[in-house]
């Protein structure tokens, strides 16, 4: 792939929200509220597969090359054979299903919720749901990162040992001090980013012990209106090998996380 961005001749026409690389090669999916599932081949800069899945779909994952996962508007949670196009249901929420992640430390997907709950499905098993637990409110999103596991209610984040999940072991306030929209690890780090409902961006360390790591958060705005920045809600964050990407409306940013500079914006149908 050359350039900073990649056109692909079928844009997607609703807002994206989520995008996630795959950890094994240079593919990426891609969620979106039009219920499409896309893969993409980032190298060929074109769609390998796209499947409908019914309902908007809020977040999604790669368990490996072949296998993927997403959460829905409708609260279930689906699976995807990426080799077969197939599509069947693992279960599901009684509310929104908000955010998805797939641990490999555990080997199970683990998905949140407006209702409030935490899922645990091993699709190994005949039961997939082998464990749920209450997460004190309505679940904007979640991460996870080795045996940390960070769920987001409103502006707060809360990290769970995925051995012991009886509470969070440590929670404290993002500095975007407003709803959380997506969150995710920062690569070779101890850190994570989260995106804003009103357009901030900023990445925390929860433990600052290492004095190279140094929090710090910015706003993307699009444009303004009436003279004033009109800021809007950061769908997605995805860090590639290289660089971050930032979803939002119909804008991708890419910035160097490790100089907090901005590389380039793109705007327009069929940017991605």
């Amino acid at each position: 792939m050359s350039g900073d961005r990649l056109e692909f001749e079928n844009p997607i026409e609703d807002a994206v929200s989520r995008l996630r690389f795959s950890p094994q090669s240079n593919n990426l999916l891609v969620a979106s509220w039009d219920s499409y599932l896309r893969l993409y081949d980032v190298e060929s800069s074109s769609l390998s597969l796209e499947l409908n899945s019914q309902a908007a779909l809020l977040d999604c994952c790669f368990e490996n090359e072949s296998t993927s996962f997403t959460s829905g508007s409708d609260g279930f949670i689906r699976r995807y054979d990426l080799n077969a196009g197939t599509v069947d249901t693992i279960g599901r929420h009684d509310d929104i299903s908000t955010s998805i992640v797939y641990s490999y430390e555990k080997g199970e997907v683990i998905s949140t919720g407006f209702d409030e709950k935490i899922k645990f499905w091993d699709t190994r098993q005949r039961e997939s749901l082998v464990f749920s637990t209450d997460a004190g409110g309505a679940v904007g999103c979640v991460t996870v990162s080795g045996n940390n596991l960070v769920v987001c209610v409103d502006a707060s984040m809360h990290i769970y040992d995925l051995r012991n999940l009886d509470e969070a072991f440590q929670s404290y306030a993002s500095q975007v001090e407003v709803p959380i929209r997506c969150i995710t690890s920062v690569p070779y780090s101890r850190g994570y980013a989260v995106g804003s409902v009103d357009g901030r961006v900023a990445v925390d360390f929860p433990n600052t012990s290492c004095s190279s790591e140094i929090k710090y958060s910015f706003r993307c705005h699009p444009k303004s209106r009436n003279g004033r920045l009109d800021g809007v809600c950061i769908n997605a964050i995805e860090f590639s090998p290289w660089y971050m990407s930032l979803i939002h409306h119909l804008m991708v940013h890419m910035i160097d996380h490790q100089t907090n500079s901005f590389l380039v914006a793109t705007v327009g149908q069929g940017l991605l």
